[in-house]
């Protein structure tokens, strides 16, 4: 029969229990032993939610990220934490935040201000962040053998789970780090493979059947010598007294199909949701003795599957491959949030299209009923599915004909700004007075528990508009105010009423709807909670106009407008799947074309579009980035077209390689960029070696996702990077990213030390 398993399970908890966990480590306000036990309480609820199943992911649990994990079992620990001792937990967290808990630190003097963080970037063409592998010529591998993966699988074996252990293949591993110094990452699969063939020897040593390895790398474009290594890696397991699962997700094989189907495994998983096409020509070249796993459930998604039509279509398959064929969701629920039944508030029509983790699951079980008994036995459920698909087709909320009709009369003219760069830049530089090196910030500023307070009090009803307009007022005014002490040039209002960049504005605009616990992981602690896109969108009234006013008339420095970018809001939300990403993100640029205009009608002299998501939604393949890049540039113009030349547009783009989409960036006209570059230490700048970016930038300086506070020498050191290959005149200095998740203790001595290194900037001749 037909086999149902999982890939990966959100960790954070229904109610981000990890999360307030790990903040209450790190602050010293709960012990180690503390956090663990709270790590394994929600392992032991997560594999209770997926009972039923027939193989349960274990491994999947992280306190951080998926990938430094994998670096810890492996033994790949930067020598930068090497000298610590202790528990091997506060280096993890010294790699990926630059220091661990309070207490942890208290006596090491070697980091009393913290170490260099690890490199954090996106995983694939997801929001989800992971912390970058780090290889030297020196890098040797040993298996860590308490690692979190082996104490997972004691802990599962005890409560008699059925296990699938879940880890990152090895190719897939070395292609996501960087080499530190001269030497070819590859050079280091031979001593690579060694320990991975320990580690499943101990799981198989501990009766594991199965394990899964996630390969991801082979949905993009491999060059030969990736190839090559996949074939050397596999052919080096087949004597491994385990089976291996090789799993692939986010997008079809395509060409890699052949490699895929010779390696010496004992299944693939295929994402059937971005890759079904696939699934015919790659059946004809497995293996009859092979496992074929079909992800049929949309695992990044919210909406519910059409469980009529997929039986349609598997059903079939699970005739002619019976227990060979595996089905399950198209990658990890990591994201998705959890459990849709947590949601009280939710738009009750809305709600009933949408489907959470364990939802998902629930509807993976439906499937594998009828595929093994029959679609009688689980008709009342069919019936009800194809109620939900029909009544969200044909629902006029999701259909805007006025809408629609604005979209289709979109031209060219409507990508324009009134004149070129050099133009407008004159006639800026006339208005704003700015000093060279100008310094700024990227627009939050620390959402402290006072702000989260009132918020809450005027959800609850506990607090008036009035109470909570006078609140938000009080903390934008503190935020003006202590810019101006600091003494940065533009300021920005901090954002105190905004919740997130994306769900503001979701809560605004027509055609979204809002959750109450929809939280997926962004990175470590970090969660959000994408709004649900599920319309046509318009923006009925002024959504930020009120409150940046207010914060320009408590200054006399210029003030930026803070708004976030079509691309971005359509990354980070998710997406009704009923029409292409192209239109939606038109329709959310128009949008926010008119905030533009309003807040230019209200004096604002410096407006930021941020899109700190457009390399996210870049394809994983290249032929297919001309037509993402072509769309998302142009929705970026048309939210920028009418705005007069002396109205300065700022854009902001964060944690993303994008070196390779420089000329579309460029294309984009923003008068400012700025982007993060201090993790990588300026190395997102290599671009700019080959090609001649023509506006003004800023590059990150200020790593916001660590507590340390860069020093005005570090600054100094970045900023000449950066000047050795972007003209003086033409640089901004900026931290990397917002200032929402730090405290108010750190973010004023690192801006202060920012201020400080501009102005001796100014005077030491880097003109």
């Amino acid at each position: 029969m037909t086999i149902i398993h999982n890939l990966g399970f959100p960790r954070i908890g229904a109610k981000r229990e990890l999360k307030f966990a790990l903040e209450a480590y790190w602050k010293g306000e709960s012990s180690r032993d503390e956090l663990k036990a709270l790590g394994a309480s929600l392992r032991k609820r997560h594999w209770s939610a997926q009972s039923g199943l027939d193989l349960i992911p274990v491994g999947d649990f992280s306190f951080y990220d998926q990938v430094l994990d994998m670096s810890f079992t492996l033994g790949n620990l930067p020598e930068r934490v090497k000298a610590f001792h202790g528990d091997q937990l506060d280096n993890y967290f010294r790699v990926a935040r630059g220091r661990s808990a309070k207490s942890a630190e208290e006596g090491h003097a070697a980091c009393c201000s913290g170490v260099d963080a690890g490199e954090m970037t996106k995983w694939f063409d997801t929001n989800y962040h992971y912390i970058v592998p780090e290889f030297n010529a020196n890098t040797e591998f040993r298996l860590d053998p308490s690692s979190l993966l082996l104490e997972q699988m004691s802990e599962a074996k005890m409560q008699g789970i059925k296990a699938k252990p879940v880890i990152i293949g090895p190719v897939t591993y070395l292609a996501l780090g960087k080499a530190k110094d001269d030497s070819n990452k590859i050079d280091l699969l031979s001593r690579l493979l060694p320990v991975y063939a320990e580690l499943l020897e101990t799981l198989a040593e501990q009766g594991v059947e199965w394990v899964q390895l996630d390969e991801p790398i082979l949905v993009t474009d491999l060059h030969d010598v990736w190839k090559d290594s996949f074939e050397r890696t596999y052919n080096y397991f087949k004597n491994i007294k385990v089976k291996l699962l090789l799993a692939t997700y986010f997008g079809p094989l395509l060409e890699n199909r052949r490699l895929v189907a010779s390696l010496p495994v004992d299944g693939v998983h295929i994402d059937a949701i971005n890759g079904r096409d696939d699934v015919e020509p790659f059946l004809n070249l497995l293996a009859k003795e092979k496992t074929l796993s079909l992800g049929v459930i949309n695992g990044r998604n919210i909406w519910k599957t059409d469980l009529n039509a997929t039986l349609d279509w598997i059903d079939p398959l699970a005739r002619q491959l019976g227990s060979h064929l595996w089905i399950a969701p198209s990658c990890s629920l990591l994201h998705v949030p959890v459990d849709l039944d947590s949601e009280e508030h939710l738009d009750v029509e809305v709600k009933s299209w949408i489907a959470f983790s364990v939802q998902k699951l629930e509807e993976l079980k439906i499937l594998a009923r009828a595929l093994r008994y029959g679609r009688a036995l689980v008709k009342a459920d069919l019936d009800a599915n194809k109620t939900v698909i029909d009544a969200r087709r044909n629902s006029v909320r999701v259909n805007n004909p006025a809408v629609k009709a604005i979209i289709g009369k979109l031209d060219g003219k409507r990508g324009q700004r009134n004149s070129p760069y050099a133009q407008r830049a004159a006639k800026q530089s006339a208005c704003l007075q700015l000093p060279l090196y100008p310094t700024t910030t990227i627009g939050s500023f620390p959402q402290t528990a006072d702000i989260r307070q009132a918020r809450s009090r005027f959800k609850a009803g506990m607090l008036d508009e009035a109470g909570y307009k006078a609140a938000m007022q009080t903390e934008i005014a503190h935020c003006v105010h202590k810019q101006e002490a600091i003494g940065l040039d533009v300021l920005v209002h901090g954002e105190a009423e905004r919740n997130d960049m994306v769900e503001y504005f979701g809560e605004q605009l027509e055609g979204y709807a809002l959750s109450q616990f929809g939280w997926v992981q962004s990175y470590g602690s970090r969660c959000v909670k994408p709004p649900i896109l599920f319309g046509d969108i318009s923006r009925p009234y002024p959504m930020t106009v009120e409150w940046i006013k207010y914060a320009q008339s408590l200054t006399r420095k210029p003030l930026k407008g803070m708004l976030t970018g079509p691309v971005t809001i359509l990354n980070w939300s998710f997406v009704r799947d009923d029409q292409p990403r192209s239109v939606s993100c038109y329709q959310l640029a128009l949008a926010i074309r008119a905030e533009v205009l309003d807040l230019e009608e209200a004096g604002v002299p410096v407006i930021q579009i941020d899109e700190a998501a457009l390399r996210e939604g870049l394809p994983l393949r290249k032929d297919q980035w001309k037509e993402y890049l072509g769309w998302a540039v142009k929705s970026f113009h048309i939210t920028t077209n009418g705005v007069k030349d002396e109205t300065q547009i700022h854009t902001h783009m964060c944690y993303s390689e994008f070196n390779d989409i420089i000329t579309s960036i460029a294309e984009m006209d923003a008068d400012v960029i700025t982007i993060e570059t201090a993790r990588s230490n300026m190395e997102l700048l290599d671009a700019f070696d080959s090609f001649n970016y023509p506006n003004e930038i800023g590059p990150g300086v200020y790593d916001i996702h660590s507590p340390n506070v860069p020093l005005k020498e570090h600054i100094l050191h970045l900023m000449m990077k950066a000047g050795e290959r972007i003209p003086a005149r033409r640089l901004w200095v900026n931290p990397d990213c917002g200032l929402k998740t730090r405290q108010w203790n750190e973010v004023i001595p690192a801006l202060t030390n920012m201020v400080a290194a501009a102005k001796t900037l100014r005077t030491s001749g880097r003109n």
